[in-house]
């Protein structure tokens, strides 16, 4: 779980790993303890680092100043990231795709304790190759590092890059939460089951008709004439 830091930068730390390595010495075995910290401002700030130490909690202390001190800016595009890019560490291959609105972080665990941290609520991932968690992280780090604006791109290759594909999602899906659904009653609004279910008009009910004497009840009586009247016996 992410802690706050310190108040001044809005700085959350999340521990993704702690490692224990041995020694074997004259007198057994000396054990020592690696920390890998995560921290970020959930706003396009994030860095991390690893450290080591004879106690955890002096290792993830270590871990958390190095951090601070390595924190790089990330570009966003709404809640994603502007175009897709790949990060690669020995043989960790990540890949990152932006995400439409709603969709979500789509990863595993430590990269999505990064994305979070970065301030990314949209995102797909991939992870090729070895899933070792220190490599994974770094090679998030070095996919998010080479993230550029469309503004910093258009502006080195001296044309105008128009409306991008995320662009445009996120402006349809903009219209859509700002117009709402026909069962909502108010725009962006999370609907219950109750309000989702339509009422339909009931018919209007048809005037009942006066019963009609079916030919069966005017028939004469049975054993009787045409008249009605029954025979004598004499």
């Amino acid at each position: 779980m992410a802690e706050l830091m310190e108040k001044s930068s809005q700085l959350e730390s999340h521990t993704a790993g702690i490692f224990r390595t041995a020694a074997t010495v004259k007198g057994g075995r000396r054990f020592s303890f690696g920390a890998m910290v995560v921290v970020g401002d959930r706003r396009g700030r994030v860095g991390y680092a690893h450290a080591k130490s004879q106690e955890v909690p002096m290792a993830i202390e270590k871990a958390e100043k190095h951090a601070r001190q390595n924190v790089i800016s990330v570009p966003l595009t709404g809640g994603t990231i502007p175009h897709e890019i790949e990060g690669r560490f020995l043989a960790t291959t990540v890949r990152l795709l932006p995400a439409s609105p709603g969709t979500g972080v789509i990863a595993g665990s430590s990269v999505r304790s990064i994305l979070e941290l970065v301030g990314i609520t949209d995102c797909m991932t991939k992870v090729y190759g070895s899933t070792n968690k220190v490599n994974v992280i770094k090679a998030v780090f070095d996919a998010l590092s080479r993230l550029r604006t469309k503004e910093l791109i258009a502006e080195l290759r001296g044309v105008d890059l128009g409306v991008t594909d995320i662009e445009e999602r996120i402006d349809r899906a903009g219209r859509f939460m700002s117009q709402g659904t026909s069962f909502s009653k108010g725009p962006g609004r999370v609907l219950t089951a109750e309000e989702v279910r339509v009422e339909r008009p009931e018919a209007p009910k048809a005037e009942e008709a006066p019963a009609e004497e079916s030919p069966a009840a005017e028939a004469p009586a049975e054993g009787g004439d045409e008249g009605g009247e029954e025979k004598s016996d004499s």
